[in-house]
């Protein structure tokens, strides 16, 4: 066996990997909402994504290709420098959708796999390896662009969808209302996991298709390899069976609490916007997607949205790019300086290394199917307006509760020390309400 195809098959196994992160990453997208609402249980939603993930991924090739021709310019590159951008790309992806796995937040993989890639095409070739803009292909219209309106539309499209579905029943029993959403919830939910398959294992299909160009395996013109597309299938599904349910419990609770109409609505939103992307070869986030549906949900039906959760989304969806990126670089330069193969094996041994220390990391704070609709400080947190303003007037209320014959009660129920005057009390109780 050569060098240069051992590093072609490390290349495809890192590659097999991100699809297999990114299948746990994004379940949530698909999931997260008939968990919430109880429309379907946890084991059964994930396994039903990932065979639904393994038949999308069959669906299309629009992406995958993209993907491939779509962002490094390979009459600039070719041969092992090739392969080297691309293994430090999809390095740099891993660890960031691990390290957002880490702290449950649902930013995208498929922001993370371009980050990286396109950090590694700079650091090997600088900016003009990077095909930025190019008619109507190129970064900025294939990636960027979607990015900013991909949430937007989602949000608005679902909130209309929800205003509307409680419109036409708000004459009707609550109950029987639940109950047949539930069931409605189950088909949607089935279409988004659809959905994924046919947009975000594509893209790891694509960059399969560019080692085995940049191999000489395959020329750039030639068609996608079945078992290409049948090993990103697997992949993606054997991530998606395993759950990710860190972010499945930020968004099916920790966002917007979630009714099965609203989840019903997210989902169809999503669903249409992810399909009509793959249809047109948008590599768009289902991630961002998804989120912006469930934003749009709690919007249309008027409910609380925990703002400080969106916030922190938000902030790491700006960073995935540039942060993914810096992560693809610093791989392609440790493997550049110590070259070839030994340069490769080193970054591999870092990927598992860090990848080991999160996976360890996780256990202190676990999530499971018995926790993951168990939002941390229940559901009426007070980062939420109402919640905040409910539990400061329930605690000036029992602040100022007196009891007949001037029997002062403190905040806890307790009566006070003996002798107190009602000035010690009440200050007693202020410092109480404050705790």
């Amino acid at each position: 066996m050569t060098a240069d195809l051992l590093v072609l098959l490390i290349v495809i196994a890192t590659a097999l990997v991100f699809d297999f992160t990114n299948g746990f990453h994004d379940t949530a997208n698909a999931m997260a909402t008939s968990i919430a609402t109880g429309a379907l249980r946890p084991r059964v939603a994930v396994a039903v994504s990932a065979g639904l993930n393994l038949i999308g991924a069959f669906l299309s090739v629009a992406v995958a290709a993209t993907v491939a021709k779509g962002i490094v310019r390979l009459d600039a590159v070719q041969g092992e420098a090739l392969l080297i951008i691309v293994f430090a790309g999809l390095v740099g992806g891993i660890l960031w959708n691990l390290l957002t796995w880490l702290f449950g937040l649902p930013s995208s993989s498929s922001h993370a796999l371009f980050g990286g890639l396109i950090g590694a095409t700079i650091a090997a070739l600088g900016w003009g390896g990077v095909i930025w803009a190019h008619g109507a292909d190129g970064v900025l219209t294939k990636i960027v662009l979607p990015a900013l309106l991909a949430p937007i539309v989602a949000a608005l499209v679902s909130a209309i969808g929800t205003w509307g579905v409680y419109r036409i029943t708000r004459s009707s029993d609550p109950d029987k209302v639940n109950e047949g959403f539930r069931w409605g919830q189950i088909g949607s939910a089935s279409l988004v996991s659809l959905a994924h398959g046919t947009n975000d294992a594509q893209k790891t299909m694509g960059v399969i298709f560019l080692a085995l160009v940049a191999h000489g395996t395959l020329n750039k013109n030639d068609e996608m390899p079945v078992w290409v597309m049948a090993a990103c299938a697997v992949a993606i599904a054997a991530g998606t069976y395993l759950g990710g349910w860190r972010i499945i419990r930020t968004l099916g609770k920790g966002l917007v609490e979630i009714d099965s109409p609203q989840g019903l609505a997210a989902e169809s939103s999503s669903a249409a916007i992810i399909l009509t992307s793959a249809h047109f070869g948008l590599p768009l986030s289902t991630t961002q997607t998804a989120t912006g549906s469930i934003l749009g949900t709690g919007l249309g039906k008027g409910a609380e949205v925990r703002w400080s959760v969106m916030g922190r989304m938000a902030v790491a969806w700006l960073l995935t790019l540039p942060l993914a990126g810096v992560a693809g670089a610093v791989c392609w330069a440790i493997a550049h300086i110590i070259g070839g193969l030994p340069g490769v094996l080193v970054v591999f041994a870092l990927l598992i290394a860090l990848s080991v220390l999160m996976y360890l990391r996780s256990r202190r704070d676990p999530v499971h199917t018995g926790n993951v609709n168990e939002w941390p400080g229940g559901a009426a947190e007070a980062d939420t307006p109402d919640a905040a303003a409910e539990l400061a007037k329930n605690t000036e209320t029992e602040a100022a509760s007196v009891a007949e014959d001037g029997q002062h009660v403190t905040v806890d129920g307790s009566s006070p020390p003996a002798g107190s005057s009602p000035r010690e009390t009440n200050a007693s109780n202020s410092r109480s309400a404050q705790v």
